[in-house]
């Protein structure tokens, strides 16, 4: 294959009401190297995506021990072990515009409002809401006519952008982190289902309703529609390219099965005559671990290189019996200094930073370019509020995974000054994403030794 005759980054397989976007495949790379101008010190894009958890964290058992390179993970952050030399944790940061600034209570909902925008939310419960551009939509905006979907937005709890949800804060900046502008939150979605057809429908109309109605009752894969379309490009690759989308499709496949599976245990079961989420997991484990999958394959593909997935909505008062949690999150978080309240809070604080971990494995060990995924992403893991019962908004518990295309030294515990803007790091993350920008929202420049 020449260089003329190579693949587009932007490839396509096509069929009857589906289009597939591609990893990348060494047809895909130049064969003279990349050209100027393009991401990342490898060509390959980069990718950033934000995953935000609720009610603030444990503080001395987040925090590692250590600063520097020289640093041991902390008992909160242990099943990272697998993933520690592709980490960084970033202590001393602050958002200072979720403090009530005079508004009285309502620190949740400002948490969640200024999160990724570093603005003041405008307290009301009507129309007249009010935040900022969030550092996701600010790249996308950039960035997003480059990818088939400028951004992806993921939760696993819904909830509305209507009414009183806290102190006399709207439920939109509860149930929200991203913003398009000040007064347009982006809705998250929670139905794995819908996200995987927003991602593979067909571009015109994310796919006809006769067809995915039809592929639903004969429970045809999307990798059945678009068959001959794979077959065709598969003859023209080396055996590399080859196994490696033998790879890509089995892990589709995967996918679909459990969102089926899923699906029917659902319609064999007795459910209630009560209000439910429709081909939402019955399971929060199942439930996460499709959402990091999708997100996963979303940045694989190059369908979207922006992202944010909110683990819980803010306030959340879930459960987690499945490690032995069966009180309310949001109740336990209010602890008082009570180690019968203390104790459960370490447990769900650790179950979520799993499922973290389990993800950027998973990034780890998809192989793109001259490395993985992961060393082409930054994934940004965290909250507005360190510690749930003071409700405090400085010296957040803040991850940042991924090296930036080289851009990021890893494997560090990096401690700045006391509330240093939360909004500098975005900022720097920015510059890495080529968006260009030089204010967000109370950013007061870039962060220092990130890539030291």
């Amino acid at each position: 294959m020449n260089d003329q005759s190579r693949l587009p980054r932007r490839t396509f397989l096509k069929g009857v009401g589906a289009s597939l976007g591609l990893p990348l495949l060494n047809a895909m790379c130049p064969l003279n190297g990349w050209a100027a101008g393009t991401s990342g010190s490898t060509g390959v894009p980069n990718r950033l995506a934000f995953v935000f958890v609720p009610n603030g964290v444990i503080v001395p058992d987040w925090t590692p021990q250590g600063e520097g390179p020289n640093w041991q993970l902390s008992p909160t952050l242990q099943p990272l072990a697998g993933v520690k030399d592709r980490l960084c944790v970033v202590t001393g940061l602050a958002q200072d515009n979720a403090h009530a600034k005079g508004d009285g209570a309502g620190d949740h909902a400002r948490s969640a409002a200024a999160f990724l925008t570093g603005v003041h939310p405008v307290k009301t419960d009507g129309v007249d809401i009010r935040a900022g551009v969030s550092v996701d939509q600010v790249a996308a905006e950039k960035i997003g006519s480059m990818t088939r979907l400028p951004s992806l937005e993921l939760g696993t709890e819904g909830g509305r952008n209507a009414g009183q949800c806290d102190s006399g804060y709207s439920c939109a900046y509860s149930n929200n982190i991203s913003w398009k502008t000040p007064s347009t939150p982006m809705s998250k979605e929670i139905n794995p289902k819908l996200v995987f057809e927003r991602m593979f429908g067909s571009a015109s109309d994310r796919e006809s309703v006769k067809n995915r109605a039809k592929r639903d009752f004969y429970r045809k894969s999307i990798l059945d529609s678009i068959g001959d379309d794979a077959e065709k490009l598969s003859a023209k690759l080396g055996q590399t390219d080859r196994r490696k989308l033998d790879e890509y499709f089995s892990s589709i496949r995967e996918i679909e099965l459990r969102i089926t599976r899923l699906q029917s245990g659902r319609e064999k079961q007795t459910i209630p005559k009560i209000e439910l989420p429709n081909q939402i997991p019955r399971e929060l484990d199942d439930h996460i671990k499709l959402m990091f999958d999708l997100l996963a394959m979303s940045f694989e593909t190059d369908t979207t290189r922006v992202a944010t997935f909110m683990l819980a909505n803010e306030g959340s008062n879930r459960s987690y019996p499945m490690v032995g949690v069966n009180d309310g999150h949001h109740q336990l978080s209010h602890h008082q200094n009570k180690e019968d309240f203390i104790a459960p809070l370490k447990k769900i604080d650790k179950y979520l930073v799993s499922h973290f971990a389990r993800f950027i494995e998973k990034l780890k060990n998809t192989p793109e370019g001259d490395g993985s995924l992961l060393d082409h992403s930054m994934i940004v893991y965290g909250s507005a509020i360190s510690d749930g019962n003071q409700h405090n908004h400085n010296d957040l518990p803040i991850l940042l995974a991924g090296s930036g295309s080289g851009t990021i030294a890893t494997n560090r515990h990096l401690v700045y000054p006391k509330n240093t803007p939360l909004n500098n790091l975005f900022l720097s993350l920015l510059d890495r994403m080529e968006a260009g920008v030089d204010q967000l929202g109370d950013s007061t420049g870039r962060l220092d030794r990130l890539n030291v």
